[in-house]
């Protein structure tokens, strides 16, 4: 797995925003949309706090990216997240023609696009997302265990 020096960059800003999830007592979880190396939209986990079971970063993110171009097609856009999507979140990204993916931590529950299964790899889908996991993982997976951890 290799990955860019921007990869790395827009993945610190997805985690800072993972950060923000975790003061405001979400799991620490953040996305951000970029286009031609330009932030279109960012988000992170929000599901408490808007009371919305959808509220997922890559979700929030999307949203975002979405109003700021004025459709909810983001062709040639890259969605990067700190945590490995869930179901939802994948078909959101195959909905919205995202065409590259970058994760971070891989998700051993319910992440699905190489833990549990390859959802994006699916011959069914009308769009093809690219995808990377493993982009500062270990910074991704600290988080969520310090987050956990303190829960306990």
């Amino acid at each position: 797995m290799t990955s860019s020096a921007s990869d790395e960059d827009w993945m610190r800003r997805a985690l800072a925003l993972a950060d923000r999830a975790a003061h405001e007592g979400e799991v620490p979880v953040g996305a951000v949309v970029v286009r031609d190396g330009v932030l279109l939209g960012e988000g992170w986990n929000q599901m408490i706090t808007a009371q919305d079971p959808t509220a997922h970063a890559e979700i929030v993110a999307l949203r975002d990216a979405a109003r700021v171009v004025g459709n909810y097609r983001l062709p040639g856009a890259t969605l990067y997240v700190s945590l490995e999507p869930c179901a939802m979140c994948a078909g959101a990204l195959v909905h919205a023609r995202v065409s590259q993916l970058v994760f971070g931590a891989r998700e051993p529950r319910a992440g699905v696009i190489g833990s549990n299964g390859a959802l994006l790899d699916a011959a069914w889908f009308n769009h093809r997302v690219n995808w990377q996991g493993g982009v500062l993982a270990e910074e991704s997976a600290a988080r969520l265990q310090a987050f956990f951890q303190a829960r306990r």
